[in-house]
């Protein structure tokens, strides 16, 4: 083969797919029909767990040094701030990133575009892909490169991450259902000042619409995004004084605008792709799933799809993994982006309504009882975990599975695993465990035991073992999370719980290697996987209602 991946689509989606193949040694070629990077971009949220994936990437403080922290959101409607959502608080024991990121895609790409040359790999620009083949044990893709040139390329596998006109999707005729919302959409770089509160998120709730207000890097920088006017929906040359008069009625008359930089007015869909996978091509991004800015959750679900996939991926290149292991990706990731595209929609909608009573419904009732939920821990805390992305789960995935039951409150098979401090050896220091387990390892926490005797867990080289000893320090962080002890947990490299129970059984591990992620182990000097299911002691996690 030419390469082992090639990758369509070079936004953030394809290049954190890149930059996990590449440092991972997988032969990874990618490629875009445009001339360079994005320049001005309508993504500009990063969530707290994309945040964690770019630590682990080397990234994240540069993400920082060039974003601004948004350590709250808030609620205006009628002249009045009616909540706030205390980010910083809600998130301060859940991860190191208690925040929204205000960063552009744009940036976005940048740094992980930089960050590509660290493995050896360089977007190829100007690179169209006009055909494709699916062969039995590859892909033939016909490119058409700058000065019309047309070659061809083999590849083990294929990732479409080229956005919402997907040519991987359309020539595989996978379908993309939905439809588009009837509203016209605006965004605006400009310098402005006024009452809203500095360096936070502020959302104008008014009878025929929202206006988003997002704090950017340097003086008085602002990106609004905002619903043009019922007056303005038809014309196509609408700029940023036009909606000014309707900033002014509904987020008050104290703002003052001294420049716009850009003006873009834009329609935005609701679609999800009947399939992620098809053989040897598989869907991410924009190319898989679109859906409403609510939240700010479309370029992080896309960023999540590539760490998910990439680490599985590795193995099967590598041949450590069977190929049905890729099947996962599909299984998981397809739920996550269908159960965003219906809550985002049905509060999109109650958003966006121009019915008279959703006016009244936005403005008097959502408003108030937003203060009032937004009042109670409890409430705070779910939030910040549903918009922050760290709640997400893959419980009922085919990779997630456990010995026997463990406390209801406590970490179940497939939830990310817990931002924890603690002592990894007796008399050590206090670590943090999102830095201590590095990514490109599985990892087997064992609580309130020692490690059994015949310890081979058929995961060989790829795996770290790590036996907390008793201390006061692991014990009030094991309470504070509610990790039992004894119990045991097996982390995948996405850093999500594939494995757990009471009592340590290597022998489980072992089995639970070779039957769910499809590891190739040695029996009679023959190599085998993809066995029937034998009965190993398994069961799947329990997903709540």
């Amino acid at each position: 083969m030419d390469c082992d991946v090639l990758i369509v689509g070079a936004g953030p989606t394809g290049l954190m797919l890149a930059n996990q193949l590449g440092r991972r040694g997988v032969r990874t070629v990618i490629i875009d029909r445009h001339a360079g990077p994005s320049l001005q971009t309508r993504a500009l949220g990063v969530q707290a767990r994309t945040l964690e994936i770019y630590a682990q990437l080397g990234i994240a403080e540069r993400a920082l040094e060039l974003g601004k922290r948004g350590t709250g959101a808030n609620m205006w409607a009628e002249g009045r701030k009616m909540a706030r959502v205390p980010l910083g608080e809600a998130g301060a024991r859940v991860t190191p990133f208690p925040y929204i990121l205000i960063l552009g895609q744009d940036d976005n790409e940048r740094i992980m575009g930089d960050r590509l040359s660290d493995w050896g790999l360089a977007v190829h620009w100007n690179t169209e892909m006009i055909e494709l083949a699916q062969e039995p044990g590859h892909v033939t893709a016909t490119l058409r490169v700058a000065g019309g040139t047309i070659r061809r390329i083999d590849a083990t596998w294929m990732a479409g991450c080229d956005g919402a006109r997907s040519a991987v999707r359309e020539m595989n005729r996978i379908g993309f259902p939905g439809a588009p919302y009837e509203h016209v959409f605006f965004v605006a770089d400009v310098e402005m000042t006024g009452g809203m509160v500095p360096d936070e998120v502020n959302v104008y709730l008014w009878r025929k619409g929202f206006h988003l207000l997002f704090p950017m890097r340097g003086q008085d920088h602002w990106r609004i995004v905002g619903i043009l006017p019922p007056e303005l929906r038809g014309k196509d040359d609408a700029r940023f004084e036009d909606v000014i008069p309707s900033l002014h009625a509904e987020a008050g008359t104290g703002l003052s605008f001294k420049a716009c930089t850009w003006f873009s007015t834009y329609r935005i869909h609701h679609r999800s792709a009947s399939r992620f996978r098809d053989r040897r091509c598989f869907l991410l991004g924009d190319a898989a799933h679109i859906h409403s800015p609510v939240g700010a959750q479309g370029m992080n679900t896309g960023l999540q799809d590539a760490y998910n996939l990439a680490w599985k991926i590795a193995l099967v290149v590598e041949g450590k993994a069977g190929e049905t292991l890729l099947d996962s990706y599909e299984a998981e990731r397809l739920p996550v982006a269908r159960r965003l595209l219906e809550t985002t929609d049905r509060g999109f909608r109650v958003v966006v309504s121009d019915a008279p009573f959703a006016g009244l419904l936005r403005t008097r009732v959502l408003a108030r009882l937003a203060a009032f939920a937004m009042g109670r821990e409890r409430v705070q805390k779910l939030a910040f975990r549903t918009v922050s992305q760290t709640g997400i789960h893959y419980r009922a995935g085919p990779l997630s599975a456990a010995l026997d039951a463990l406390p209801s409150d406590a970490p179940s098979a497939g939830d990310r695993f817990p931002w924890l401090y603690l002592r990894f050896a007796a008399d050590g220091p206090v670590e943090d465990s999102f830095d201590k387990l590095a990514d490109t390892h599985f990892h087997l926490l064992v609580f309130g035991q020692d490690l059994p005797a015949g310890s081979a867990t058929g995961l060989g080289e790829l795996l770290r073992v790590h036996v907390i000893p008793a201390d006061p320090v692991n014990d009030a962080e094991l309470e504070r999370q509610k990790i039992a002890r004894p119990s045991f947990y097996l982390v995948r490299p996405d850093g999500h719980v594939a494995l757990c129970g009471r009592r340590l059984a290597p022998a489980a591990v072992a089995r639970y290697a070779e039957e769910r992620l499809k590891f190739m182990t040695c029996d009679g000097g023959e190599l085998n996987f993809d066995r029937p299911w034998r009965a190993a002691g398994f069961h799947q996690g329990f997903v709540p209602s």
